[in-house]
């Protein structure tokens, strides 16, 4: 249970980092963004992120430019989440077996 809770935190970091890197780089690259290596990178690792946000929110309500953040939104949540499960679940087994 404990590998499971790891691996899920880790895919959640790494597709958040992701994320905020992306946009970062698209402020620091400004109208030509699209054409930056590393802008194309972050978003092909945080792709299926986005698009599972896409599917989640309703399309009426949240525009298109604004599903990267609720991605990120989604994945800062469960990140939450899954770090409150892991500490209990820690508690539960023992700190020692958790290092």
């Amino acid at each position: 249970m404990l590998l499971l809770l790891t691996a899920i935190k880790t895919v959640c970091e790494i597709a958040l980092m992701s994320l905020a890197g992306q946009w970062v780089v698209g402020l620091l690259a400004g109208q030509r963004r699209e054409q930056n290596f590393f802008y194309q990178l972050l978003g092909q690792i945080g792709r299926p992120f986005v698009l599972l946000a896409r599917w989640v929110s309703p399309r009426r309500i949240v525009l298109e430019r604004h599903v990267p953040l609720v991605a990120f939104l989604l994945l800062a949540f469960s990140w939450l989440v899954v770090t409150a499960l892991r500490i209990q679940h820690c508690f539960q087994i023992g700190v020692e077996l958790c290092k």
